[in-house]
C-alpha cells in the first residue's frame, strides 16, 4: 500500500466517476484504505435517527470517502492539476509541483 501524496486542506480535482471535473478541499484522509474525503464531492444522503431527547432526526447529506487515485492535487501557484514530486530542502522532505516546482 502506498503512502498518500494528498494531505488535509489540499485543493484537489476529481479525475473520474460521477463527480468528474469537480474541485474541492480535502476534509480528511484514510491512509489505511487509500481514501480521501473531499468537500462537496461524492455526496450521499444518510437517514439519521435522533439519539438524544430534543435532537432532530431526518435526512442529512454528507460526503463519502473516495479512492485517492481518483483525485489529483491542484497547484496553488500555477493552478494546474499536478502529480506530486518530493524534494529534500534543509534536511526536510517536501512535496513539490511537477509543473512549476512550487512547494505544495
Amino acid at each position: 500500500m502506498n503512502s498518500l501524496n494528498i494531505k488535509k486542506d489540499d485543493k484537489v480535482i476529481v479525475l473520474s466517476g460521477k463527480d468528474k471535473g469537480k474541485t474541492g478541499k480535502v476534509l480528511g484522509t484514510i491512509p489505511s484504505e487509500d481514501k480521501v474525503v473531499v468537500e462537496g464531492v461524492n455526496v450521499m444522503t444518510c437517514h439519521v435517527k435522533p439519539r438524544k431527547q430534543g435532537e432532530e432526526g431526518g435526512i442529512v447529506k454528507r460526503e463519502a470517502a473516495l479512492y485517492a487515485s481518483k483525485v489529483q492535487v491542484v497547484c496553488p501557484k500555477c493552478g494546474k492539476p499536478t502529480r506530486v514530486a518530493h524534494e529534500i530542502k534543509d534536511g526536510k522532505k517536501i512535496r513539490v509541483c511537477k509543473h512549476c516546482g512550487a512547494a505544495l
